[in-house]
C-alpha cells in the first residue's frame, strides 16, 4: 500500500501526524495499530461507564459534564480511528488489491 497513514496521535499544536510507508508492519505502524485498538478500548469502557451513571437520576451537572468531556475525546479518538482506517481501506481497494467480478447470472 503506498500513502500516507492517518496516526492516532496529533503533532504539535494539534495537527494531525502522517507516516508514509509501503510496510504496514513497520515498527511505527504496529505501535500505531496498537494505539488505535486501546483507543477503542478505553472508548468503549467509558461507554458502559457512562450507560451506568446517565441510569442514575441523582447525578450531578458538574459529573456529567466531566462525562461528556470524555464522551467528547473519545468520539474525536474513534473519528480519527475510522478515518484512518477508510483511508488504509481506500488505498488498498485503489491498488487494485481486491477486484472481484460480480456473477450477475440468472439461477
Amino acid at each position: 500500500m503506498n500513502g500516507l497513514r492517518l496516526l492516532p496521535w496529533s503533532g504539535p499544536e494539534g495537527k494531525p501526524c502522517y507516516v508514509s510507508t509501503d510496510d504496514d508492519n513497520s515498527r511505527l505502524s504496529r505501535k500505531a495499530d496498537e494505539i488505535e485498538a486501546l483507543q477503542l478500548d478505553m472508548g468503549a469502557q467509558l461507554l458502559g461507564h457512562a450507560k451506568r451513571l446517565l441510569a442514575n437520576e441523582k447525578v450531578g451537572v458538574v459529573e456529567l459534564r466531566f462525562l461528556a468531556c470524555r464522551l467528547a475525546e473519545a468520539l474525536t479518538d474513534a473519528l480519527r480511528v475510522a478515518e484512518s482506517r477508510g483511508g488504509r481501506l481506500l488505498a488498498y481497494v485503489e491498488d487494485g488489491a481486491h477486484e472481484h467480478e460480480v456473477d450477475t447470472g440468472h439461477l
